[in-house]
This record gives structure tokens, C-alpha cells and sequence, in this order.
């Protein structure tokens, strides 16, 4: 695993001159898109519901970031790898497609990559999470649940950042081999993770891991201050992945 210094050296290293599309131009769209000019980066398409895709040139871009829904995603990243143009996706909600696109790429000698959450800090905190996962194994005394927050716009239920924590906490764990999304007062069968999610207005993200037993309790949480993080997190994939072929995560940027 790579250090801290070396994370941040990686995130402060940049390609300039990119030519980027974007598909999808929200919130997270228009501060990717900030982070994009200030790294010498130009926009060539922002795609949206008054530009759909098809009316799109992408003959002269590079790449594409892609932050829309969960139901067209699985679609926006087909059609790039049509086009011949690599593809960072934000978007969670999709990953049922995930094993036919990886297919998909690989016919096409194309490159995509993904990931649930593109911040370095949540990036650390999986690796943090897979590690004391592994610890607790030995520990059945000890009961494990997820719980996640964000804002009230989120589309997806669990977040695909709660879904990463929960399947590394089943690889790691024996006692558990599915989790549900719902409280932890709700589970019936020891064999079942709770995942609880909570939206609140204005939220930008917090996943907290606790294990509790009958004498104490032991707690990890990762607490997201604004968007910026998970933008700039997909702006230096995106410079990762131009030139690649294949289909790619966060932990092949950071060398997790």
C-alpha cells in the first residue's frame, strides 16, 4: 500500500491538455469541470438533457467523465467504448451491467474505470476498512454495522461507497455472507450486515463502521466536507486512464 506522501504526490502530479467530456453536468459536473481548467484542461461537451450524447462530436476528446443517473450510466459507458473513448464513471447504481461491459471493453480494446467513491481519504479508508475487517474476524463477540449519510438528491440506496464497505466486511468476515439495507434493529439472522442509510438536506457524504460488543464498542468513520474531493479524485483518473486499455479502479490509480 502506498503512503500518504505518495497519494499526494500522485494527486498533485497532473497531465495538461486533456480534452474532456462531460456526461452529466450537476452539481458534481460543474465542480469537476472548475477543477478541470484549473489543471490546464479543456472541455470539449458538457452532456446533459438538452445535449444528449448523440448530438455529440467526440471525435476530438480524449476522454469522458461520467457523473449522470444510475439508470443511463451502464448505457453512457457503452457508448463510449463505441466511440473508441475512455471512460471514468462517478455514477453508483449500475454495477449489475458491470461483468457485460467488462466484456463489452475488452472486444473493443477500450478502457473504463470505476469506482464508488473517487476521494482519496475514502480510497485510504477502504483499506483501512479491509484491514481491521480481517482483525475482527477472530472476534465474533463483536457485531459489525455500516451506516452512511447523505444528502436528499442521492439516487442510490445504500451508497455504492456502502456497498464497497459491506462486501470487503463479508470477504473478511466468515460470520457474515450478505448484508441488507436496512437498521441494525431490523436484522433478524447473524449472518446478515446492516447497512442503514440516512438522508439529510445538504450532506455530502459520512460512512461509519461500528463494532459493538457487550462490554464496548470500536468505530471507524470517514466524514466528507464538500464535493471537491471526490471531483478532483475523477479529474486525476481521468489523466491516469488516457492512454490505457482495460478496465480499471481506484485502487489500480493508487496502487492499493
Amino acid at each position: 500500500m502506498m503512503s500518504g506522501s505518495q497519494a499526494l504526490f500522485l494527486f498533485s502530479h497532473k497531465l495538461v491538455g486533456m480534452k474532456v467530456a462531460l456526461f452529466g453536468y450537476g452539481k458534481m459536473g460543474r465542480i469537476i469541470e472548475k477543477i478541470l481548467l484549473e489543471r490546464g484542461h479543456t472541455i470539449t461537451a458538457k452532456v446533459n438533457r438538452d445535449l444528449p450524447k448523440e448530438k455529440v462530436d467526440l471525435s476530438d476528446t480524449d476522454v469522458v467523465i461520467e457523473f449522470s443517473v444510475p439508470d443511463i450510466a451502464a448505457e453512457n459507458i457503452r457508448y463510449c467504448l463505441e466511440n473508441d473513448v475512455p471512460v471514468v464513471v462517478g455514477t453508483t447504481g449500475w454495477y449489475d451491467k458491470l461483468g457485460e461491459l467488462s466484456e463489452f471493453c475488452t472486444t473493443k480494446s477500450g478502457a473504463f474505470l470505476y469506482a464508488t467513491n473517487f476521494s482519496l481519504g475514502v480510497n485510504l479508508f477502504f483499506a483501512v476498512n479491509r484491514y481491521l475487517a480481517g482483525l475482527m474476524n477472530q472476534y465474533a463477540e463483536y457485531d459489525a454495522e455500516i451506516t452512511e449519510i447523505h444528502h436528499t438528491q442521492k439516487l442510490d440506496s445504500p451508497s455504492g461507497t456502502a456497498i464497497s464497505l459491506a462486501e470487503q466486511i463479508i470477504d473478511r468476515i466468515d460470520r457474515y455472507d450478505h448484508w441488507k439495507n436496512v437498521k441494525k434493529t431490523e436484522i433478524s439472522s447473524p449472518e446478515t450486515l446492516s447497512v442503514e442509510s440516512v438522508r439529510l438536506p445538504d450532506v455530502p457524504g459520512t460512512h461509519t463502521i461500528t463494532y459493538n460488543s457487550d462490554i464496548d464498542s470500536l468505530e471507524i468513520k470517514h466524514t466528507a466536507h464538500n464535493r471537491k474531493g471526490f471531483a478532483l479524485g475523477s479529474v486525476f483518473a481521468a489523466e491516469w486512464l488516457v492512454g490505457k486499455k482495460g478496465v480499471f479502479t481506484m485502487k489500480d490509480v493508487l496502487n492499493l
